[in-house]
């Protein structure tokens, strides 16, 4: 399945060992471009783990499995990103330098005229 959806929130990397060795897994939280947005987690393992991709702000198209397991008699659904690319990077905005913004200056002639002067 494809989704594509803004990067929200990235939650800290999980490490541990199983059978086949060690293992690394990123979730992250991403919000639906709708007229309802949705929050959804995604797991990305292993080497799937592009840092440079992972930016607040990111749109992302992300390629992904879902899986379920059951436990105990409980189903457990997994969403698992096998690509993700980068539709548009988050460019912050950030604000003018106050040297940069246009300011009036008062002439002397503007000075002189107390008509427009308030008392206060």
């Amino acid at each position: 399945m494809q989704i594509t959806a803004k990067l929200i929130k990235i939650l800290p990397v999980q490490t541990g060992m199983g059978r086949n060795g060690q293992w690394k897994r990123q979730d992250i939280i991403v919000e639906t471009q709708e007229q309802y947005p949705k929050k959804i987690c995604i797991g990305i393992w292993g080497d799937k783990i592009e840092e440079e991709k992972l930016k607040l702000g990111n749109l992302l198209q992300i390629d992904f499995d879902i899986e379920s397991r059951e436990y105990n008699e409980k189903w457990y659904t997994n969403l698992r990103a096998w690509k993700i690319e980068v539709v548009q990077a988050e460019n912050p905005t950030m604000p003018k330098p106050l040297d940069d913004l246009p300011f009036e200056t008062l002439d002397d002639q503007d000075l002189e005229d107390d008509d427009d002067i308030l008392p206060f």
